[in-house]
């Protein structure tokens, strides 16, 4: 006698509700998409490609910031030179500023005066110019094409190079001494 052939039984569980659609359903759809992608490619991939991700991600855990010590100051190797390359041009007014305790952007602020468009967009030239020769990356520069206030950042020193107008009119000098700051205080 033939046995009948074994069926699963039916599940008496109701299917799962569609979603509603929603203007942001496609993103959502896209994104579930990817996901089950990204899960697939990890999935099928050797033993020795998980271990490398499982090492990076362990590298790219975000650190806490912290306050820089005080006494670290930046690089005075830096300072000198782009001071020398600014005299070098015969930049007027030099002006060094230890801005440590002040802010956590840069340790050094140089500030000097351009007499004129080109002078201004030359000496700051001069000092990125000098920087690469030494190996000194600078990370931004502003305002060269118009030549009234460039600034340099140079990872520790940031050079203003501005005209007499404009130098006038924002006194940095004044916003970043501490010794104003401290009179100021003082008065109240």
């Amino acid at each position: 006698m033939k046995t009948p052939p074994k069926t699963k039984p039916k599940s008496t569980a109701k299917p799962a509700a569609k979603p509603r659609k929603t203007a942001g359903s496609a993103v959502g759809k896209k994104s579930t998409a990817l996901n089950k992608r990204h899960e697939s490619v990890r999935k099928a991939a050797p033993k020795s490609v998980k271990k490398a991700v499982a090492k990076k991600s362990a590298a790219n855990k975000t650190v806490p910031l912290r306050k820089p010590s005080l006494k670290a100051a930046s690089d005075p190797a830096l300072t000198k030179l782009v001071v020398a390359a600014l005299e070098d041009l015969k930049a007027v007014d030099i002006k060094v500023l230890d801005v440590r305790d002040l802010t956590v952007i840069t340790d050094t602020m140089v500030i000097c005066t351009g007499t004129s468009n080109r002078h201004v967009k030359s000496l700051a030239q001069n000092v990125l110019d000098e920087a690469r020769a030494k190996g000194f990356r600078p990370i931004g520069i502003e305002g060269l094409a118009e030549g009234e206030w460039v600034l340099v950042n140079l990872n520790g020193v940031l050079v203003h190079v501005m005209q007499l107008q404009t130098r006038a009119f924002y006194q940095l000098e004044k916003l970043w001494d501490m010794g104003q700051i401290s009179d100021s205080r003082n008065l109240i």
